[in-house]
């Protein structure tokens, strides 16, 4: 998908070869936006647990999440994840992240979009996701683009760590 607005941003399927790059970058992003809304060794937890090759590939293959890239001239500046829920028409919007210093400029809001119609072109009538629930930045970017908070969840991850989410949910038959 070529983003109307700007000539030199696409959003392109990403292919086993690009995950590492994936992983890397949300690294960076992590570790630049999670301080203060979860502790370091929590990021560092996670990002071992969702992001290593293995994990990613897992998604990709068993699991049927498809991963999507954010490029601008080229440069990958973002990334989302979703898939299939085990609700029916459900789709789960897992990650949807953009490099912080790209925040401001509507590229999330396009990334969001370009998942919510994929979602909808495969049969989906709703796309869920969790955020936590101190991430006020997202969860006011999830707002505006349509999604409404519909449960409160307390999940252990291990490690003797939890996520404290909002879960928030998108009617994908409505006109956004």
């Amino acid at each position: 998908m070529t983003i109307p607005d700007s000539p030199a941003a696409a959003i392109v399927p990403a292919a086993e070869p690009d995950l590492p790059a994936i992983g890397q970058l949300a690294a960076i992003i992590w570790r630049a936006h999670y301080p203060g809304i979860i502790s370091a060794e929590q990021i560092e937890y996670m990002l071992a647990r969702m992001y290593s090759l293995e994990i990613l590939r897992e998604d990709m293959g068993r699991r049927g999440i498809r991963y999507d890239r954010l490029l601008l001239e080229g440069e990958l500046v973002g990334f989302a994840a979703y898939g299939p829920h085990e609700e029916a028409k459900t789709f789960k919007l897992h990650k949807l992240y953009v490099l912080p210093e790209r925040h401001g400029r509507g590229l999330g809001s396009l990334l969001l979009r370009h998942c919510a119609a994929e979602a909808a072109k495969a049969g989906a009538e709703r796309l869920i996701l969790t955020v936590n629930k101190r991430n006020t930045k997202a969860l006011a970017a999830y707002q505006r683009n349509g999604f409404a908070v519909v449960d409160s969840v307390v999940v252990e991850i291990g490690g003797g760590f939890v996520m404290d989410d909002y879960v928030l949910a998108r009617d994908l038959r409505a006109p956004q």
